[in-house]
């Protein structure tokens, strides 16, 4: 018996996204994936996006894309799951995915702030395909030399955030980050519902009594209306303005802008405005019921910044504590990445992931065009799909190339690397290349992807089992892959994890 996905009806336009409801009909995914029930996500919104489609190389050798930082899917795809339904599949972003999890990148060369990686290898999805994989790094930042930070939290108290899972995590996870303030470092609490207004001006780290009894005293209720809070936390950022230091916005909401400024491309022009005065935005998710994922990300991305899902106070330490310096500074901004294919070695290509980062291949030497930032200790991974062409000789499959420049504004800096494709099987494959294939098979089976091919439920899971040893995180992944397929309706006969002994 086939199993039943609900057809995406559209009720409403809402930050370039779609609201879903559910109306049962039959589909089948195309190319072997396993079809999926998924539960509707209320009132939550995700923008639309198609999968890439395979590319002739002799006709489009290069792929020009910006790079993206964000994690939220993954923590909103986690949320889900524990939650007991699957997730719509425009929630399903697999760049986020891939780009969760830590994997061992060389560092940068001495005069370079990002290093390159490139690994090749069989796919089991598409046996006739090769998988590459390519790796961006940067070297983290010691304690003593990360700048002081002026940061403003723009923070929804509309009557929507009064959940467990919104303000009340808020309070939590902000006084961790306060924990770790140092005397140089400085906060600013602005709330918005109705109206916007500031309840706590900028205040030393040193006085964390002070903002801890302001982060108490906060309470949901009303409407929301952001477009009035960004315009208040702009001004209180420009007020403490300090060109020395990190000067950062981080708005923390569930997106439901329902009064004020509330279309996505209003709020985007604000920020794009502002985001010329040298402070950028961060978007913390909360919540389920009425995520507007849509607003949310593409606030972040035009601001400057990344966005994140706290989907609980193990996510939140994550994002503002143990990865603070950059998730907050700016190492390499406009960070733009080309690849050029081969078309006596490659056939056809696709990028997996990445659809609303794509940019013209003339946008990568345009220094006018804007592009995303990455921060001390970050990693960017991105996976192509390639198929051969006849009678390639084994040379290189392409050339990554990567521009980016200094926060200083000094003159842009290009890397490149070739891609070697060694011939290795699967069984050659490193544990970090085998953890990306079973990420972007995950992400295919919940997204019912017409390129899944031979993907399976048990396929993934042994990929990710194989690539998990003791790490904590990658452990977690395999028991949400076993919990996704068991709401498939495809529980998996073996569904404890391996650790190591």
């Amino acid at each position: 018996m086939r199993a039943l996905v609900p057809s995406l009806l559209v009720l409403a336009a809402c930050g370039g996204g779609h609201k879903y409801i559910a109306s049962p009909s039959p589909m089948m995914a195309d190319q072997g994936a396993v079809a999926i029930a998924s539960e509707p996500s209320s009132g939550e919104t995700y923008a639309a996006r198609t999968d890439s489609p395979m590319r002739e190389a002799a006709s489009t050798p290069l792929s020009t894309f910006s790079i993206d930082v964000d994690t939220a899917s993954l923590a909103n795809v986690r949320r889900m799951l524990r939650d007991g339904h699957l997730p719509p599949a425009d929630a399903v972003r697999v760049e986020e995915m891939l780009n969760y999890y830590r994997y061992a990148l060389p560092a940068p060369a001495p005069d370079a702030a990002i290093g390159l990686l490139a690994e090749v290898s069989a796919s089991p999805y598409h046996p006739e395909r090769r998988l590459i994989r390519l790796g961006l790094s940067t070297r983290p930042m010691d304690a003593g030399a990360t700048p002081p930070r002026n940061l403003v939290f723009l923070i929804d108290t509309s009557g929507s955030m009064s959940a467990a899972g919104k303000l009340p995590l808020l309070r939590q996870a902000l006084a961790l980050l306060v924990e770790r303030m140092r005397p140089v470092d400085r906060i600013a609490l602005v709330v918005y519902a109705g109206a916007a207004g500031v309840v706590l001006e900028s205040t030393p780290g040193s006085d964390k009594e002070r903002i801890l009894a302001a982060l108490d005293r906060l309470e949901a209720g009303g409407s929301t209306n952001g477009g009035a809070g960004i315009e208040a936390a702009y001004a209180e950022a420009e007020r403490g303005f300090d060109p020395r230091a990190v000067n950062r916005v981080i708005l923390a909401s569930d997106g439901d802008f329902n009064v004020g400024t509330t279309d996505t491309a209003g709020l985007i022009d604000l920020i794009g405005k502002k985001r010329a005065s040298g402070v950028y935005l961060t978007t913390l998710g909360v919540g389920d019921g009425n995520l507007s994922d849509a607003n949310m990300e593409a606030l972040a991305q035009h601001g400057n910044g990344n966005y994140h899902y706290l989907d609980s106070l193990g996510e939140a330490r994550k994002v503002l504590v143990d990865d603070a310096a950059g998730t907050l500074v700016t190492l390499a901004r406009d960070v733009k990445v080309q690849v050029e294919f081969d078309p006596a070695q490659v056939r056809a290509y696709r990028l997996v992931g990445y659809e609303n980062r794509l940019l013209a291949d003339d946008d990568f030497r345009d220094d006018r065009v804007d592009a995303g930032e990455i921060g001390p200790g970050h990693q960017v991974t991105a996976v192509y799909e390639v198929e051969p062409a006849e009678g390639a000789t084994g040379a290189a499959l392409a050339t990554l190339r990567v521009r980016y420049r200094l926060p200083d504004g000094a003159e842009p800096v290009e890397l490149r690397l070739a891609v070697q494709d060694a011939g290795a099987g699967p069984d050659a494959a490193s544990v970090d290349q085998r953890l990306t294939t079973a990420l972007v098979g995950f992400a295919m089976l919940l997204r019912a992807s017409p390129h899944a091919g031979a993907a399976t439920w048990p396929l993934v899971h042994g990929l990710a089992r194989d690539s998990a040893g003791a790490d904590a995180q990658r452990l977690e992944l395999v028991g949400m892959i076993e919990r996704a397929a068991a709401l498939a309706g495809q529980p998996l006969a073996d569904s404890h994890p391996r650790r190591a002994q």
